[in-house]
């Protein structure tokens, strides 16, 4: 548990679903122990988010990460149509290919937020992050040199990107509420759960929910029910050391021991109303599924209980500045497209899978 600063006029402008300023004043922590090993790539055949080592990273990832087992049989044209995509240059971009695209950039660990198969800000700050990091030239369009190092790895071109998954017990039988617009009716609730069995789906793989809704337009989302779905790979593994949160690209990089970028995440780093820190802090508290108390203007406070639709999401990383961090956000498709209140806020996935690899102390740098 921890306190909230007061929060000012302007944070009460942007509602709770704004990152919030936190003070990390926890009562307990949950420092989730990294190594050096780095383990496999993002192929996953058959089971998606099942990172096979065991290596500290390797069972925290596994801890956090919900784990897809998928099959790719009797998928429908359309699903089939997306992963035999390709692209040259000089071929329009359709819907198809940039699903393709979206999922090659996550896979090498560019993450593009939700995924939608539209072109879009955050899949232009995954490509240019792929592009630096692979001593690219810049660019603002797809072109050859890029889709040619993307497709470079075979065993990642020929991942099935849709796949078949059979809806569970477990993923129609989540807990659901009806979020209400205030502190104190939030406060009130059991949990801050997902809304809907759709936004729940949605978030367990990494899809928006008009596309997941596109891809399945007969479904009812009941169990047994086989569904089209995006296959989110397998997250990076490489303990990370040291992150950068820029606040022009409104991205988050990633770097282990050596310097290496090892992954990027969208991000909102930020307002002009509730500007993010400058300089460089250290991580000091992990967090997974915290609360929060939220303090009102004149003084009262609204513990508000964990969950997804948490204004910080699932995960709470605080650093040495006090009352700053990174966290989770309960509406990811809206990464990078809001102002938040000086933190960086991720998506839920993005901050599950970086609080399994990210150190103890790791050094967090705003610029």
């Amino acid at each position: 548990m921890y306190q909230l600063t007061k929060i000012t006029s302007a944070l009460t402008a942007l509602g709770l679903s704004a990152a919030l300023v936190m003070s990390p004043s926890f009562a307990a922590t949950d420092h989730t122990k990294t190594d050096n090993i780095k383990d496999v790539s993002p192929v996953t055949n058959g089971v998606s988010q099942k990172v096979a080592s065991n290596s500290k990273a390797a069972t925290s990832l596994n801890k956090y990460l919900p784990t897809i087992k998928y099959t790719t049989e009797n998928l429908p044209v359309q699903a089939q149509k997306v992963n035999s995509a390709t692209w040259k240059q000089g071929m329009k971009r359709d819907r198809d290919t940039t699903t393709k695209l979206q999922a090659l950039l996550n896979w090498n660990q560019n993450g593009v937020g939700s995924v939608d198969g539209y072109w879009g800000k955050n899949t232009i700050k995954a490509m240019q992050a792929f592009q630096k990091a692979n001593g690219l030239t810049v660019t603002d369009n797809l072109n050859n040199e890029t889709w040619q190092a993307l497709t470079k790895n075979e065993k990642l071109t020929t991942q099935p990107v849709l796949v078949s998954y059979q809806l569970t017990d477990a993923d129609v039988n989540v807990k659901t509420t009806q979020i209400p617009a205030s502190a104190e009716a939030k406060a009130k609730l059991d949990g801050m759960y997902y809304e809907s069995v759709l936004e729940a789906l949605g978030e367990k793989f990494h899809i928006s929910r008009d596309y997941l809704k596109s891809l399945n337009p007969n479904a009812s989302f009941k169990s047994g029910e086989t569904i089209i779905v995006y296959n989110p790979g397998n997250p990076n593994t490489t303990p990370v050391s040291r992150v950068v949160a820029d606040k022009d690209t409104q991205t988050l990089y990633a770097y282990d021991d050596s310097d290496n970028l090892v992954a990027s995440y969208p991000t909102t780093v930020g307002s002009t109303a509730t500007p993010s820190p400058t300089g460089t802090h250290k991580v000091k508290v992990k967090i997974h599924e915290p609360n929060y108390t939220y303090t009102s203007d004149n003084g009262k406070k609204s513990i508000i209980p964990p969950g997804p639709n948490n204004p910080v999401g699932v995960v709470w990383i605080g650093l040495s500045k006090p009352s700053y961090g990174i966290h989770g956000s309960p509406d990811p498709e809206r990464i990078s497209r809001q102002a938040s209140a000086g933190c960086v806020r991720l998506t839920n996935w993005d901050a599950l899978s970086l609080l399994g690899v990210i150190k103890n102390d790791a050094t967090v740098e705003f610029k």
